[in-house]
């Protein structure tokens, strides 16, 4: 039996903290875990290349703690250490599965993770290991979808795929408003005039400035990372223009 060929030969997935969680209201739900892994897996032996970035927010939100009077400097140094607690878990399931992985960290800490080189990372991609980035851009006031966009250009991924506990983006918050329409197609413009809050503005824009398109599908659907990856319609495409 012939594979089909990925139609992605390198991404980046993005894999919100709170779908790590699972049906938890916090932490790390371990088959979750677990089945990403063997979704991961089965991604790469189609001989695609790909990266992670791991959200924080089953652990930690930078955003809330400063909501609370915390400083937001401080707050978002906590979010991105939450960011490398997913990492190692994730690094932890896809060893178990047989596959060599690397968490390169935007903050140094030798200890556990490769500090974050861009030659570095891509030379892995290269030898067949999946790279997981940690700890968001290293900076403040940047969200790990920020650092999905970022990292995702600069290795030169051609997609970068969004896995959320939703199957795509609505005009309404479909657990509030039953009649909610799921777009199959948007474009950048169009995500960022209606407000629509699949990603802060500033990784949109960054996508938009470099040509990058944007999928965002449901982890909670087993199998939609592969199919993401071979390029079946699954969840909703943001680019630069329908076609």
């Amino acid at each position: 039996m012939t594979l089909q060929p990925p139609r992605y030969q390198r991404v980046l997935l993005k894999i919100g903290g709170e779908a790590l969680a699972g049906n938890k209201e916090y932490g790390i739900e371990e088959t979750v875990l677990a089945r990403v892994a063997l979704e991961v897996k089965e991604v790469q032996d189609l001989g695609c290349e790909v990266a992670l970035v791991l959200g924080g927010g089953n652990i930690f939100r930078g955003v809330a703690g400063s909501a609370k009077g915390m400083d937001r400097t401080t707050a978002d140094h906590m979010g991105m250490l939450a960011t490398v607690i997913n990492s190692l878990a994730m690094q932890e399931a896809l060893e178990k599965v047989g596959i060599q992985t690397r968490v390169m960290s935007a903050l140094v800490m030798a200890q556990v993770a490769e500090p974050y080189i861009r030659r570095r990372a891509t030379r892995h991609l290269e030898k067949g290991r999946i790279v997981i980035f940690a700890a968001g851009t290293g900076n403040p006031y940047f969200t790990t979808d920020t650092a999905a966009s970022l990292r995702a250009m600069e290795i030169g991924a051609q997609i970068l795929c969004k896995a959320t506990k939703v199957d795509g983006v609505y005009d309404a918050d479909p657990v509030r408003v039953a009649e909610a329409k799921r777009y199959r197609e948007l474009t950048y413009i169009e995500v960022l005039q209606q407000n629509l809050k699949i990603m802060d503005s500033t990784a949109i824009s960054l996508c938009m400035d470099n040509g990058l398109p944007i999928l965002v599908f449901s982890l909670l659907e087993p199998g939609n990372i592969k199919r993401a990856v071979l390029g079946e319609p699954v969840g909703t495409l943001v680019h630069g223009g329908h076609t």
